[in-house]
């Protein structure tokens, strides 16, 4: 094996059906602006240029079921995201047209859905 070459992680890609109305709402919610900004590959990047979060279409996604039941589209992976206030970061992310999800399997955790099904968590530390 040679050396392993220099590697920056720049983002995570979710597949939208309208990437642009994704990042529309993903810059309301993270407060970050469009840095990248097509009709199929929109990123949000917070200043400073650290890691970002890209969306591109998929013309035939299917949104994740969360939690899944036997035959439910799996969900793939989800997003993390720590807040000072669990409660003002609930009103916050429902304002920016998140949804509450039904199961919420934590006291300190909520586990939202984006517009178009991609689960994410608010969290807290306690």
């Amino acid at each position: 094996m040679g050396a392993k070459p220099r590697m920056t992680f720049t983002a995570v890609v979710l597949d939208a059906p309208d990437p642009e109305a994704l990042g529309e709402f993903w810059s309301r919610l993270l407060g970050w602006p469009v840095a990248v900004h097509d009709e199929t590959f929109v990123t949000v990047r917070p200043p400073g240029g650290a890691t970002g979060l890209s969306i591109q279409l998929e013309d035939n996604y299917v949104p994740p079921v969360w939690p899944a039941g036997d035959g439910d589209q799996q969900m793939q992976l989800h997003l993390d995201i720590e807040v000072d206030d669990l409660q003002s970061g609930v009103e916050h992310a429902l304002a920016a047209g998140a949804r509450l999800a039904d199961f919420q399997p934590q006291q300190e955790v909520r586990v939202f859905l984006d517009p178009v099904g991609h689960p994410f968590c608010f969290w807290v530390t306690t």
